[in-house]
């Protein structure tokens, strides 16, 4: 079946799913916690130990207004933008980054960034070389908010990053890793979904970050989409909408502020925004029945920022504007048609998609206007700060524009916490972060969401007790966070800890090795349609005659491309705690409960999942 043959169908079955009852109706049912008074979720009635709850003791509003009143015009830009910066200290980076720093922004530390440019917040990043150890990012956190706290103003920054978790995380061990949002919509639990949101949120609170770019709100229905997928809980409406509230409810229960995205919905693209600039082709019926909903829900979950998507879409905007940029969609929907009252952060104004139809100094002013408040890691930060200056000395901008953004977000410090207190401890760190309690709950989480597809022929559960052995095979992507994987070495190394006998190999090797082994295991990874590498190495493992078992560790299409085999699974991940939970399931440590959250077309159902007999 083509892609767009594909897309049709996941539409179809979405749209059908989105006004039918059902299992996803109770996830949508899940409470929603206000921001200013975060609860933890009604599975888990004692707070966390650790929680600071810091919506109990930060200051109001007026506070905000008075500090408004005080800052400089350059110092209120200078919060409008959230900037990466290199190296893994404030004031003592590697000297690569230093001159990288240097290069870019014209200091040499993240300290004196901050205090260059009156940031408003700093996002962190692996590949900057900011997430070595939760140590030493709450040590990094520190040393910003020293350097926030000596400036004129002397705000708090809004230290933030991406953990989705699944297929997307720039902290990795010691930290807690959690299934990602498709795992989560295999499972089918509102209060998973909460405790974990509520786990991840206590951990980066830990270390000194407080705002998160997650939940994903957008509905994955198509399965070509490049740069969503798995980092979406699925292809039907309903049941995402109560997923994101729920995950929102976690978050924030844990004192940071969740963020909703990618508006106005990124999940039907062919396009990876990051490269080039998607085109949705939603009308505005379909967008108001299959995208609407989980944003709608995150805002009533009183959800503290929304992030836009540099995405093109015509049935909302004629203008051909990405949205990001786009005043009828920024204001005209999602202010006015849903009523957010909070922060809208842009996607990266680096990525390609906002790029493609005007220069880097006309973004920055263009998403103000479009109604924007947060300004994410601009390309060239001192050309965006020069522009909107000249934007309101022009009058192009007003500076009381400006000043309603400035307050949305020292309105979002403020109820976070930030003014009462913006630092954290080595104490709060090994109090709070990869603590046995987080990692058991990210296992027992992880238990329900791996999904058993095909079983034909009973081969799972495997007996451990009769120590079969077993090869593992296949792709071995690098990992998310850099800190786990190899995906084959991790699962064979599980299934043998179960009680078999397992040992991975190079797919070179592969079918040499099968025979005289009671199952071949194969770990693919976002198989194309067609001819493949991995469809050909599937292929001549059948053919030795022993039982071969596709585990899809990423995407969960990729059985529909692959010839039938003895066993199929989808793990909608590669990290640990995915593969720990394959493992338990393929021996019958556990049983398999996950439904799958996206129709597999050609092949299997939305909410298709087997279980053992």
């Amino acid at each position: 079946m083509s892609y767009h043959a594909s897309r049709r169908a996941l539409l179809t079955a979405a749209a059908l799913a989105a006004v039918t009852a059902g299992g996803a109706a109770s996830v949508a049912r899940g409470s929603r916690p206000t921001p200013d008074q975060p609860r933890p979720a009604p599975d888990d009635p004692r707070p966390a130990p650790d929680d600071p709850r810091p919506g109990d003791r930060a200051p109001g509003p007026e506070h905000a207004a008075r500090l408004l009143g005080r800052m400089s015009l350059e110092e209120k830009v200078g919060q409008l933008f959230v900037s990466r910066a290199y190296g893994h200290s404030a004031t003592d980076p590697d000297p690569a980054d230093a001159e990288k720093n240097l290069a870019q922004f014209g200091v040499r530390t993240a300290a004196e960034l901050v205090s260059r440019y009156h940031l408003g917040g700093v996002i962190y990043f692996a590949w900057a070389r900011n997430t070595r150890t939760p140590h030493q990012i709450a040590e990094l956190s520190n040393g910003l908010q020293r350097a926030a706290a000596a400036t004129g103003a002397g705000v708090p920054l809004l230290l933030s990053t991406d953990q989705e978790h699944g297929i997307i995380a720039r902290i990795g061990k010691p930290a807690t890793l959690l299934p990602g949002a498709m795992a989560l919509g295999a499972g089918g639990s509102a209060a998973a979904a909460r405790r974990a949101g509520r786990i991840a949120g206590t951990e980066l609170a830990s270390m000194g970050i407080r705002q998160d770019y997650a939940p994903v709100a957008d509905v994955n229905v198509n399965p070509a989409n490049p740069v969503i997928g798995v980092r979406s809980f699925g292809a039907d409406p309903r049941a995402v909408a109560g997923l994101v509230a729920a995950q929102v409810g976690g978050y924030q229960g844990a004192g940071v502020a969740a963020t909703a995205k990618h508006f106005p919905g990124h999940g039907d693209t062919e396009t990876d925004s990051h490269v080039g600039l998607p085109v949705m082709r939603h009308t505005r019926a379909q967008w108001e029945e299959l995208d609407e909903p989980p944003f709608r829900a995150a805002v009533a979950a009183g959800v503290d920022a929304v992030m836009t998507a540099h995405i093109v879409f015509p049935a909302l905007d004629p203008s051909q504007d990405p949205a990001t940029l786009s005043h009828p969609i920024v204001t005209g929907i999602l202010r006015e048609r849903l009523g957010f009252r909070g922060v809208v952060v842009t996607d990266a104004l680096d990525m390609a998609g906002v790029r493609q139809k005007y220069g880097d100094d006309r973004i920055p002013v263009l998403a103000l206007k479009a109604g924007c408040d947060q300004l994410l890691n601009a390309p060239d930060l001192a050309l965006a700060q020069r522009a909107v200056l000249a934007a309101v000395a022009a009058g192009e901008l007003s500076e009381a524009r400006i000043e309603e953004s400035v307050l949305r977000i020292l309105e979002l410090k403020a109820r976070r916490g930030l003014f009462a207190d913006p630092y954290t401890s080595a104490e709060r760190v090994d109090a709070a972060t990869g603590t046995a309690a987080h990692l058991a709950a990210a296992d027992a989480i992880a238990a329900g969401t791996t999904t058993l597809l095909a079983n034909p022929d009973k081969l799972l559960p495997l007996d451990p007790g009769a120590a079969p052995r077993l090869l593992v095979t296949g792709t071995d992507p690098a990992s998310p966070s850099g800190t786990t994987g190899p995906p084959t070495s991790v699962l064979a190394r599980e299934l043998t800890a179960l009680g078999c006998r397992a040992s991975a190999v190079a797919p070179a090797r592969a079918v040499a090795a099968a025979r005289g082994h009671a199952a071949v295991l194969v770990c693919t990874y976002n198989v194309p349609d067609g001819e493949s590498p991995q469809r050909t190495l599937v292929t001549e493992l059948l053919a030795t005659g022993v039982p071969v078992v596709v585990v899809a560790i990423r995407n969960p299409y990729d059985p529909a491309r692959l010839p039938r085999c003895a066993a199929e699974l989808a793990t909608y991940s590669w990290t640990d705690v995915e593969l720990r939970a394959a493992a338990r399931v393929i021996t019958g440590a556990v049983r398999p409960a996950g439904r799958l959250p996206v129709p597999v077309p050609g092949r299997y159902p939305l909410g298709h999942g087997l279980a053992y007999g």
